[in-house]
């Protein structure tokens, strides 16, 4: 194929080209359409704070939890199957070094943000509360949402099994166990 060839099959592309562009253009200025002034209907979203609704719900609905029935699902031998992916941040046998995240031997029923040579994040020395059932499977199920500020990069744990039974797995890790409600 020579480049005479070539340049005919270059100018035939542009040409069919143009004349898509031309065609719009014609077509917009034959069946010019205009556009209302006034909108043909409103949606009025009511003033009463529609997002502390929503927040508000949320904590309902996390509060409406029955931990032992989401505990009974659980299974340590499944725990330790999935706490494999906390791993690599996590340690959970006594005496084990912080990684990038703390330690978790005696998590379960101990302070949130309570082993001293660990740098935790301003939301989580901030938070005030202990490491229940209830704080651990909200906190698991999706960390940055139930503790908004928190340096956990976990996307969190969507099944309850998964949940429940890494909640057994950590409890056995401890001096001094929770007793299962």
């Amino acid at each position: 194929m020579d480049s005479f060839e070539i340049n005919k099959i270059v100018a035939s592309i542009l040409l069919i080209a143009l004349l898509f562009i031309g065609i719009g253009k014609i077509s917009d200025l034959i069946f010019d359409v205009e556009k209302p002034k006034t909108d043909g209907y409103k949606v009025e979203l009511p003033d009463s704070g529609i997002a502390n609704q929503i927040s508000d719900s949320k904590s309902e609905v996390a509060e409406e939890v029955d931990i032992s029935a989401l505990l009974s699902l659980g299974d340590l031998a499944h725990g330790e199957k999935v706490f494999k992916k906390c791993s690599a941040c996590h340690v959970v046998e006594k005496g084990g070094a912080n990684k990038i995240g703390p330690a978790l031997y005696g998590v379960l029923g101990r302070k949130v943000a309570a082993i001293d040579d660990y740098k935790y994040s301003q939301a989580l020395i901030e938070y005030d509360k202990e490491w229940t059932f209830e704080e651990m499977n909200g906190y698991l199920k999706k960390p940055q949402t139930w503790i908004k500020g928190t340096k956990m990069s976990f996307a969190g744990l969507r099944k309850e099994k998964d949940r429940a039974s890494v909640m057994l797995y950590l409890n056995q890790f401890s001096d001094n166990p929770l007793s299962l409600p």
